[in-house]
């Protein structure tokens, strides 16, 4: 039965479920605060379309396995147009360690170990003319979304719309449901708040600042070659990586602690950030002997917190016809590349609770039961990560040496983690199962239950940390010598 559903927000989520909501023939508004892209193509828009709705769209993207399958399966016609945009596809034999290259033989599963390569500008471009070609969704562009319309019905607060500015005129759309797709910065909790209806919300601090580059290879150069070196990793004080785009393009992540003074001014400049790119061996060959220009000034993206909103606390919504997706109701640290899939996976749980049943109800329990099982232990893993790679560093500012184990437990976690490297680059069930995990294939970290990785692993912890420490690919300089080589003072150690 068709329906009327204003979607809030055109970024990947809205326009996931416009796709998917029109196939199955409902009638989609989609309600824009920001400009529609120019009349260029997806590598000049990059530069030029204005998208102050989205705060993360110009810094990189990660299209893991989980949303790159999703593509596929639900919008065929998506992933056709993508590579013609110049999208790449990097599949699982890509991503393995050199050492388990030559040796390779395919297992069931592998095949849906990929992920797609290019820009967000060039992912939301060629969605925005998919969307823009059904002819039952509409896009209200420029147009700022101003309060939730509602009704009072049984005891129960059910949505009915929304009003919104255009034009500098006040309009108002019903609708039978309403979907917030407008992100981090959704001004639905509040609303909700105002009448009586507060939102429940866990929020988690990564206390971290996210500084982003771009830079395109110049003509001729190809991408280095990927060798014994990590183009990601974790310095306690600096976390960094790479993120290859379509046609030459690619960026590069420098996160630094909030409280990491010196180097967060310094990772300003576009010399500075670049030094730093240069002092790291795994992002050296992207940048030395004359291989690439920048496009952009490093800039930063602050508020790195994961935030899970319970529209549904004890199984009783706040209220019907109303659902939240991807950052709107749950994110994590931009850092693991979470967000994309898991705002793609929500997407899909909102269609299918929508087609399972109509009354609002059981849509909204189904819907809120669905994502806790499905999100939560992504959601977990990530505050988990967080919260350890906080302790690092604080552990790192007082005595400004690599973390030591204060306890049996942390020292088995420290020599878990280890022993899960080392192996991974030796053993390929473990690199498979630790890139089904970080690909979002599988619950994380569910392969470490397999009889035949505890297995591996546990000889691995037999033979000692140092030796499974040694497996790790430098990485890059330690704190107090990364702050001397840019001539910066670091933080007095704190007790």
């Amino acid at each position: 039965m068709a329906e009327r559903i204003a979607i809030v927000g055109s970024g990947i989520c809205g326009m996931s479920a416009a796709l998917t909501l029109a196939a199955r023939g409902h009638h989609v508004t989609l309600i824009e605060r920001d400009t529609a892209p120019p009349e260029v193509d997806a590598d000049e828009a990059f530069f030029s379309w204005q998208r102050n709705g989205a705060a993360q769209f110009r810094h990189p993207h990660a299209f893991l396995g989980l949303l790159s399958n999703l593509i596929a399966r639900n919008h065929p016609e998506l992933l056709s147009e993508l590579y013609a945009a110049g999208a790449r596809r990097v599949d699982f034999l890509d991503m393995l360690p050199a050492e388990l290259r030559g040796d390779y033989r395919p297992d069931k599963g592998d095949d849906s170990v990929w992920m797609l390569m290019c820009r967000r500008a060039t992912m939301e471009m060629v969605m925005r003319r998919l969307v823009m070609a059904q002819a039952n969704v509409r896009i209200v562009n420029r147009a700022r979304v101003i309060a939730i319309a509602t009704q009072s019905r049984e005891g129960a607060c059910f949505a009915t719309g929304v009003r919104f500015i255009k034009d500098g005129a006040e309009h108002a759309l019903n609708a039978d449901v309403v979907v917030d797709a407008s992100g981090r910065r959704s001004p639905f909790p509040k609303w909700f708040a105002n009448i009586g209806l507060p939102v429940p919300e866990e929020k988690s601090d990564a206390q971290i600042v996210y500084y982003t580059r771009h830079y395109r290879l110049k003509p001729g150069r190809h991408e280095p070659v990927r060798e014994d070196r990590s183009d990601a990793g974790d310095l306690g004080y600096l976390k960094f990586g790479v993120f290859p785009g379509e046609s030459g393009h690619f960026a590069i992540i420098l996160c630094v602690p909030v409280v990491e003074a010196a180097l967060k001014r310094a990772v300003r400049d576009p010399q500075i950030f670049d030094r730093i790119c240069l002092s790291l061996p795994g992002l050296r060959p992207w940048l030395a002997d004359d291989q690439a220009e920048p496009t952009t000034k490093p800039f930063g993206i602050g508020d790195i917190h994961a935030v899970w909103r319970d529209y549904a606390p004890n199984g009783d919504p706040v209220a019907l016809n109303f659902f939240a997706i991807g950052d709107a109701s749950i994110r994590t640290n931009p850092l693991y590349g979470r967000g994309c899939s898991m705002g793609m996976l929500h997407t899909n749980l909102l269609v299918d609770a929508l087609a399972r049943s109509s009354d609002p109800v059981r849509r909204a329990r189904l819907f809120a039961a669905n994502t806790r099982r499905e999100l939560r232990p992504m959601f977990d893993a990530s505050v988990r990560q967080d919260k350890r790679s906080v302790g690092r560093f604080k552990e790192l500012m007082r005595t400004s040496k690599p973390q030591r184990p204060k306890s049996l437990r942390q020292w088995l976690s420290l020599a878990l983690e280890d022993a899960v490297g080392a192996a991974a680059r030796e053993h390929l069930h473990v690199a498979r199962g630790a890139l089904r995990s970080f690909h979002l294939l599988e619950p994380p970290g569910a392969f470490l239950s397999r009889w035949d990785v505890r297995l591996t692993l546990l000889r691995y912890l037999l033979r000692g940390r140092k030796r499974n420490a040694a497996k790790r690919p430098k990485r890059g300089p330690e704190r107090l010598e990364m702050h001397r080589s840019l001539d910066l003072a670091p933080n007095p150690p704190t007790n």
